[in-house]
């Protein structure tokens, strides 16, 4: 499994950083290549989401939710691009040629068995941080692809491969839809925890003993519709449906007490502004 993640992150960043470079050799751009933080001036964009999402990974219906906007890369960068409503929290080392990356950090909360009647049995799982990296690639205005990688603490310590593409169309030009498919892979370590049923929970809980193991773990599509106020303030509303694959759509938390099928919604707003390096 780490193995087969190695390789498509690999893949991924080949895919993204070949023609970047190709393009700067062609045309001697090399030379003048620098990092972000040699510039003097980065924007931070800061904001929120609120909305409806599953309460825990399998259940049917959603809950109400919060979840923070933080995005920071060098002014002009291509991290300004666009937002995508289920991006990771992250800040833009590396900025070039419509290619960004650094590192990223993504948050998922308890789990907690007597919240919810689906978990009797099945105990608790504990908040996770996930830490790790992200890179997004821009071929062209209208089209963006990207990726995360993140290793859980906590909760679950597996790593989590996310892959998302946004196809950008400007309605006007403060009004923009896009959207997109996404898929995601996780290690054992990383579904485990959330669909797996032991020997002991399943005598408490009336389900089948259920060994989850990693792999491909969803694939849906999104949309998300951005309207600007100005270049600082903005309001978006989004729309994003998962399916559920492998050995999560196959544990008995989904096939008797759930359902495969994900759907989160909401609207969020950001703020953006400049700020000078000493």
């Amino acid at each position: 499994m780490k193995r087969q993640l190695g390789w498509m992150v690999a893949a991924l960043v080949l895919l993204v950083t070949w023609p970047t470079a190709a393009s700067a050799q062609s045309s001697d751009l090399w030379p003048n290549f620098s990092m972000p933080w040699t510039s003097k001036l980065w924007t931070l964009t800061i904001g929120a989401n609120v909305g409806g999402l599953p309460a825990f990974e399998g259940i049917k219906g959603d809950q109400l939710n919060a979840a923070p906007i933080f995005s920071l890369g060098p002014a002009g960068g291509s991290a300004e691009r666009f937002h995508g409503p289920l991006d990771s929290s992250g800040i833009a080392l590396f900025d070039y040629e419509g290619f960004s990356a650094g590192p990223a950090i993504n948050s998922i909360k308890s789990r907690k068995a007597d919240s919810f009647s689906e978990l009797n049995g099945l105990g608790d799982v504990k908040s996770a941080i996930e830490l790790g990296g992200f890179a997004q690639y821009f071929p062209t205005d209208w089209f963006r692809i990207r990726s995360e990688v993140l290793r859980g603490v906590r909760g679950e310590t597996g790593v989590t491969a996310n892959f998302s593409a946004d196809f950008l169309v400007p309605v006007s030009p403060r009004l923009t839809l896009s959207g997109g498919p996404r898929y995601t892979l996780e290690s054992t370590a990383a579904t485990a925890p959330y669909f797996s049923v032991s020997q002991v929970q399943s005598v408490a809980s009336g389900l089948p003993v259920f060994d989850a193991k990693g792999g491909s773990h969803s694939v849906g599509a999104g949309a998300q519709i951005r309207y600007q106020f100005d270049p600082k303030w903005e309001v978006h509303a989004y729309l994003e449906y998962d399916r559920l694959l492998g050995d999560a759509a196959a544990s008995p938390l989904v096939t008797l007490r759930g359902s495969p099928n994900q759907l989160s919604f909401g609207l969020g707003a950001s703020y953006s502004f400049d700020f000078r390096l000493p």
